[in-house]
């Protein structure tokens, strides 16, 4: 445990989203950031990140700790 009384294991890892499985060709869905196109089907509800976006937002909620 750390000083604030929770589990590194806990606080660093969040639940990660299912993600939907990848299209096997277009039309794909638009990311809701840069609105590139994405590696999922259009047809996919939520989301959808393009794979420079899902990295981008990784890299900001990753635990510095």
């Amino acid at each position: 445990m750390d000083r604030t009384g929770r589990d590194d294991e806990t606080y660093c890892a969040p639940a990660a989203p299912a993600l939907p499985a990848p299209a096997e060709g277009p039309p794909y869905a638009e990311c809701v950031l840069c609105r590139e196109p994405t590696e999922y089907p259009e047809s996919v509800r939520g989301i959808t990140l393009c794979p420079v976006c899902e990295w981008q937002e990784a890299q900001r909620t990753a635990c510095s700790g």
